[in-house]
């Protein structure tokens, strides 16, 4: 399969999308599971902020500001390693990846043995170090720079699937990425959902164990790209 637009190979847009449906679970999970906070959606934290600091329905700070510190710090460090890297998958994108998936994934782990209560240290520590990873993830995606696929907000996407449609008057462009990107969203915040009936872990563990995955497969096929 190749990317008509680019007239590469499309697997770095596969692997995005997969990425996006990661997203999905892992901001389910610290939406609903972390007292309403968003470790990779930072629209919504800033919305949530701007909101709480009225008093309106009590709604959380400390979270969302965590959060977004975080995020920024992740965001930043992996912006400083990438600084060198060569177009498309390199090495250092592998190393980015791996730094998000193998933390989303230890802090599964730490879940399963201290079960997270929003507004407590513990609680504040998986929601930063959540954040830390997401800011990694995204600044690599931007690197990467699959169109229409960031990995972290969708807004965007579905402004461009709007603008550029038919009844727009618009040529449809990558119209199906970025539905795909749109719908693996919902379905993985749907899981992410899901899986908190079971244990807040248990969407962490997938998550972190379908970005690792999803790292080793661009790894592997890197050179062609």
């Amino acid at each position: 399969m190749t990317d008509t637009t680019t007239n590469r190979p499309s697997h770095p847009l596969i692997l995005m999308l997969v990425l996006t449906f990661s997203t999905g679970m892992i901001d389910a999970v610290g939406y609903l599971g972390l007292d309403r906070v968003f470790t990779a959606n930072m629209t919504g934290n800033i919305v949530i902020l701007g909101m709480a600091l009225t008093g309106t329905a009590s709604l959380p700070v400390i979270g969302p500001l965590i959060a977004l510190l975080t995020f920024v710090a992740g965001a930043g460090l992996a912006g400083r390693l990438l600084r060198a890297a060569r177009p498309g998958w390199s090495g250092l994108t592998t190393t980015s990846f791996t730094l998000t998936g193998g933390t989303v994934l230890l802090v599964g782990v730490a879940c399963l043995a201290w079960h997270p209560v929003p507004g407590t240290p513990w609680g504040d520590v998986v929601t930063g170090t959540l954040g830390l990873a997401m800011g990694v993830q995204a600044a690599c995606a931007r690197k990467l720079g699959v169109k229409d696929v960031t990995t972290v907000v969708i807004t965007s996407t579905i402004t461009g699937l709007a603008a550029d449609a038919w009844f727009a008057g618009g040529s449809s462009e990558n119209w199906g990425r970025r539905l795909l990107a749109v719908l693996l969203m919902l379905v993985g915040a749907a899981v992410g959902a899901l899986l908190l009936h079971i244990d807040i872990a248990f969407g962490l563990l997938v998550a972190g164990a379908i970005v690792l995955s999803t790292t080793a497969i661009g790894h592997t096929r890197r050179h062609a790209s």
